[in-house]
Parts: C-alpha cells; sequence; structure tokens
C-alpha cells in the first residue's frame, strides 16, 4: 500500500458523516478531515462544552460542522438522537464508531446498568448502528467503521459476566470492549452480505497516539500510564496520524469491508496506513454470533432479520 495522507481522501461533498467521541483526539481529527473534505459532519460527545470548543477548532481551520450532545453511555440519548434523525430520513453515508473509555481504576456502571467500558465502546455503537442503519442502507455507499485498538488481542468476551460484575480488572474490562469492537464490525459486514444491505464495515485502530484517554480513564498516576508515558518519545505519534488508519478505512475507495487497518510502523504503534493484523479470537464467527444477540437484547434493539425489511424508527426491535 502506498503511503495515504489526508491529501488522498476524496471529495466527499453531499455526504453526511457521523463521527462519535468527536470533541477530541481521533475522533475530533477526523470529524476535521472529513469537514475540510467537504462532508456535513455531526460531532457528537457527552460535553457540550468541549464540544463546542472542537466546532470553533474546525471552523478555525476552515470548515463547518454540527455538535450533537449524546451520550454513550445512556441509551436514551442515542434514541433521543436516533429518532431526530430517522424523522428527518437524511441518509447516512459514514458512521465512525470511535467514543471509548479506557482501563478505569474502579468498576463504573452506565445510565442503563453496563460496566462503563463494555457498556460505551460496544454497546451504545452497537444501539446506534441498529438504530440508524435505515438511514445507511439509504446511502449511495454506506460505511460503517468502527474503531478498535492493539488491546484486542488479549481480550476475551465473557459470556459469563460481560458486566464484570464477578470480577473487574480495568485492563480486561477494556480489552473485552474492544474485542467486542472487532466482533462486531466484522460480523455487521456478513450479516450485510447476507442481507445485502450493501453496506462496508470495516475497522480501524490508531497505535499509540497522543490524545487524552489516559487522562480521561486511568489517570497519569496510574502504572499503566506511567508506562506509557515512558515509550511515549519511542513509539507514538501525534492524534493527527493515528486517525489516519481509521479515515482510510472510512473513505478510501480501496478500503475493504471485513477488514482492519493500522499503523504499519513497529509493533503498529505508529506509521503509515496498512492492513492491521487481527486477532484469531476476533474471527470466531460462532462468538460473534454469540456477542450480537446478547448484544440485543441487552440494548432492546434489533437489527432487521436475515432477507428481512428494514423497518425505520422504533425504540423497541427494528426488526
Amino acid at each position: 500500500m502506498k503511503t495515504w495522507t489526508r491529501n488522498d481522501i476524496p471529495l466527499q461533498n453531499g455526504k453526511l458523516a457521523i463521527v462519535t467521541g468527536a470533541t477530541g483526539g481521533i475522533g475530533l481529527e477526523c470529524a476535521l478531515a472529513l469537514a475540510l473534505a467537504g462532508a456535513d459532519v455531526l460531532v457528537l460527545g457527552r460535553n457540550a462544552n468541549k464540544g463546542q470548543t472542537a466546532i470553533s477548532k474546525i471552523k478555525e481551520a476552515g470548515a463547518q460542522a454540527k455538535f450533537e450532545l449524546v451520550d454513550f453511555a445512556d441509551l436514551s440519548s442515542i434514541a433521543t438522537f436516533s429518532d431526530r434523525l430517522l424523522q428527518e430520513g437524511r441518509p447516512v453515508d459514514i458512521l465512525i464508531n470511535n467514543a471509548a473509555v479506557m482501563s478505569l481504576p474502579q468498576r463504573q456502571i452506565t445510565a442503563d446498568g453496563f460496566e462503563m467500558q463494555f457498556g460505551t465502546n460496544h454497546l451504545g455503537h452497537f444501539a446506534l448502528t441498529a438504530r440508524l442503519l435505515p438511514l445507511l442502507i439509504k446511502a449511495q455507499k454506506p460505511v460503517v467503521t468502527t474503531v478498535s485498538s492493539l488491546a484486542h488481542k488479549r481480550g476475551k468476551i465473557y459470556f459469563d459476566d460481560l458486566q464484570s460484575e464477578k470480577r473487574y480488572g480495568p485492563w480486561a474490562a477494556y480489552q473485552q470492549s474492544k474485542l467486542a469492537n472487532m466482533l462486531f464490525a466484522l460480523e455487521l459486514q456478513r450479516r450485510s452480505d447476507a442481507n445485502n444491505w450493501h453496506l462496508k464495515s470495516n475497522a480501524a485502530h490508531p497505535g499509540y497516539a497522543r490524545t487524552d484517554i489516559l487522562v480521561n480513564g486511568p489517570g497519569l498516576d496510574a502504572p499503566l500510564s506511567k508506562v506509557s508515558l515512558i515509550i511515549r518519545p519511542y513509539l507514538s505519534h501525534a492524534a493527527a496520524d493515528g486517525a489516519l488508519p481509521v479515515l482510510f478505512a472510512a473513505v478510501a475507495p480501496e478500503a475493504e469491508g471485513a477488514a482492519y487497518y493500522g499503523p504499519g510502523g513497529i509493533f503498529e504503534m505508529k506509521g503509515p496506513v496498512a492492513k492491521a493484523s487481527i486477532a484469531a479470537q476476533a474471527k470466531n464467527e460462532a462468538d460473534a454470533k454469540r456477542l450480537w444477540e446478547a448484544s440485543e437484547q441487552l440494548v432492546k434493539v434489533a437489527f432487521p432479520s436475515l432477507k428481512s425489511e428494514v423497518v425505520p424508527g422504533s425504540r423497541g426491535s427494528a426488526r
């Protein structure tokens, strides 16, 4: 693959792009790049002040975007946003599932009682994608790109304890959520193929990008953070560089469905965009199906059955 840069982003004029967790870091860089390419960008985030700051940065760069207050730790917030878009009826061309929390020191729960990392990183995006599916399949060439992590490689789905109620480890919970992202992205492509949705679903990771995720998660005094700060000068790259694999997956014509992209340098931590390695457990189709069905039950929003009609709008099943 040739070195891919922001200059290679095709014009996105007339397209609607939604980027979650886009008030900073990778999400903001993706939103900025898409806006500069001409897309109508919705910047989703849970903090209104940060949202307005993000919009100001995009405007200062010479582009336009709109902030939407959506909390991915609250299914009702996701439903309110989705219902409004469904009512408006505009096709969604690009959905970047990026919002995430990482390695929270103490177990926390979402508004719906889910473990915070699993609930935010996986279930929130599962619910959003399910609700927006009628708008995605109305687009000419819809793409759903889900942001995973190198951490998925050591992840395990604890089907007997998805919410980490029996045992909680900050890093194990994060690894589970990132593996869930991978299983979801690959299974979404399988179901798109089976249902003729003509939707491209793939995944990407930013490598070791310099963002605020450590500050917002474990904190700078945590052992993981201290190690990360030591290696940062040697193995990290800027957030703008970390966003490139995500942008490639979302907009490059040559990006494939059911593929995974990341930095192509040492340990996939930094470097030019390349295909990334997928852990064996992320390719387990039986686990993907089981997680999918469990997720539908937990968020109380279902994707259409195989070969069934997509019915817009309800707060319950999309069947």
